[in-house]
């Protein structure tokens, strides 16, 4: 069984995902952005021994805290697809434009690409390449649990920006129409900030890329 908790880091209010094996009680955390202290005490209240990190993709809030924490802990980074070392780069740049804490370029140990998956304990998550947003952009899909991990690709009532550089509005909605929809309406869905949601409400309600947009 996967479980997840949610913890908001950073001023931005990004949503890092602690993710675990039920049954190994080994986890890993998604898109550490910063406030590594809070992140470490809450893997310790629920027993969890962290194996791994995982990105979504290379903004500072979603990976400003992931080198430090891969060293700290001396696990290995996986994700995003390798288009995203544009970002990955640009991390001390990034601390620096937006008032983040210093933070290092980030060098994943493994790369991403469309088709693989990604283990934590006994359990395995398959990987969609997303890009639109940022261009190695990727998200973590369980299919047992029916539960995805989407960074800043869809949001509750709204989609991610695509006004950063090599940032692409129709591949954003590609991405969402024909990697993310077809997983199914009952998918629930954490975003990389605000509120969960499912595919089905989105495809129901939202104004930028709903059935009906």
């Amino acid at each position: 069984m996967l479980n997840y908790h949610i913890i908001p880091v950073t001023p931005f209010e990004q949503n890092c995902t602690l993710l675990w094996c039920g049954e190994t009680m080994r986890g890993a955390f998604v898109d550490p952005g910063g406030d590594l202290e809070r992140l470490l005490a809450a893997a310790a209240e629920r027993q969890v021994t962290i194996e791994k990190l995982l990105l979504t993709h290379g903004h500072i809030d979603h990976a400003g805290g992931a080198g430090e924490l891969a060293r700290r802990l001396g696990v290995p980074i996986e994700g995003p697809q390798r288009e995203e070392s544009f970002w990955l780069d640009q991390l001390a740049l990034q601390s620096r434009q937006f008032g983040f804490p210093p933070a290092q370029a980030v060098l994943p140990d493994r790369w991403l690409e469309e088709g693989d998956s990604v283990r934590i304990g006994n359990e395995t998550l398959q990987v969609l390449h997303t890009p639109g947003h940022t261009p190695g952009h990727v998200v973590f899909f369980h299919a047992g649990s029916r539960l995805a991990i989407v960074g800043d690709v869809l949001f509750a009532g709204s989609i991610g920006r695509t006004d950063f550089p090599r940032g692409n509005h129709q591949a954003l909605l590609d991405s969402i129409r024909n990697k993310l929809w077809p997983l199914g309406d009952d998918v629930a869905f954490i975003p990389g900030h605000g509120p969960m949601s499912t595919f089905g409400a989105e495809r129901r309600d939202n104004p930028f890329v709903g059935d009906y947009a």
